[in-house]
C-alpha cells in the first residue's frame, strides 16, 4: 500500500472516483496505485498536479541503469550517500509493493523498529499473506561488540538491539512474521521486498546510518541482488528463533 499516495488523496479531499474520473482511467487502476502499483509516467505527472505534491514525495526518484556484463546484469536503480539520506516513502515504497517476501538483516534496525508506520506496513503485509523475516544481532554476541566498538559506542549497540526487541514485540504475534537471532559479522544491512534490496554496505568506524545505501532490483540468477539474496539465505539459516 501506498501510504503516501492514499494520504495525499485524503489532503486534497479527494476519492478514488474522483481521481479515475480526472484522469481518464478505471477506478480499478486507481485502487491498483494505492495497493502500491506505480502508474506509467504520464499519470504519474498528472497525479501528482492534480494532487498539488513533488512526484518525488509520492513515488522513489529514479535513477535508471542500464544492465551491463560490468554490473553482471542488476539494475542498479538508485543510490544514496547515507542511509539517513533515504526518505521515508522509499522505506513505505519499499515494503508496501511487496507481494512474496519481505526480508530484514541488520544489527539493530532501530530507525525502522521506531517507525510505527514501518511496523503497521509488515503487519498488514504479513496478514495479506506476504513473508516477513527480520533478522537482529544477538546482543550477546562477540561481534555486536566488535561492531560497537569499532562505531565507537560500544555497549550501546547491543542496548539498542535490545530496544528493537521490544519494538519489534508488536509484530511477533502477527501470523506471517518471523523473527530470528544472528551471531554473523554482518558486512551489509539487507532490506528486502520481492526483487527490490536496500543494500548499506558497512564501513569501518562508520555507523551504519551514515554509510550509504544501493537500491539494486534482481533481473537474473547469479547478479548483485542476487548475491546479497544468498547471503541473506546463509544468516536466516544459521540463525535462531528470537
Amino acid at each position: 500500500m501506498n501510504e503516501v499516495l492514499r494520504r495525499a488523496f485524503a489532503e486534497a479531499g479527494l476519492t478514488e472516483q474522483d481521481v479515475a474520473v480526472r484522469l481518464g482511467v478505471d477506478v480499478k487502476t486507481v485502487r491498483r496505485w494505492l495497493d502500491g502499483r506505480r502508474p506509467y509516467p504520464r499519470h504519474r505527472s498528472q497525479l501528482a498536479t492534480l494532487l498539488g505534491i513533488e512526484q518525488a514525495k509520492i513515488w522513489r526518484a529514479e535513477v535508471p541503469a542500464s544492465p551491463s556484463p560490468q554490473n553482471g546484469g542488476a539494475e542498479i536503480e538508485a543510490s544514496y550517500a547515507h542511509r539517513w539520506a533515504v526518505p521515508r516513502n522509499v522505506w513505505q515504497w519499499l515494503f508496501s509493493q511487496a507481494e512474496r517476501e519481505i526480508g530484514i538483516l541488520v544489527y539493530s534496525g532501530l530507525f525502522l523498529a521506531e517507525d510505527i508506520g514501518i511496523l503497521r506496513i509488515l503487519a498488514a503485509k504479513a496478514n495479506a499473506g506476504v513473508a516477513v523475516r527480520i533478522l537482529l544481532g544477538d546482543p550477546n554476541s562477540p561481534h555486536v561488540a566488535e561492531r560497537g566498538a569499532d562505531e565507537g559506542v560500544d555497549e550501546a549497540m547491543a542496548a539498542k538491539i535490545r530496544n528493537s526487541m521490544v519494538l519489534y514485540q508488536a509484530l511477533r504475534d502477527v501470523d506471517g512474521v518471523e523473527m530470528r537471532l544472528h551471531k554473523t559479522i554482518l558486512y551489509a544491512s539487507i532490506y528486502r521486498a520481492d526483487d527490490d534490496l536496500l543494500i548499506n554496505p558497512h564501513a569501518y568506524g562508520i555507523t551504519a546510518s551514515n554509510a550509504p545505501v544501493l537500491h539494486v532490483r534482481h533481473l537474473e540468477q547469479d547478479d548483485m541482488a542476487s548475491i546479497y539474496a544468498d547471503s541473506f539465505e546463509r544468516v536466516w539459516w544459521r540463525a535462531h528463533p528470537l
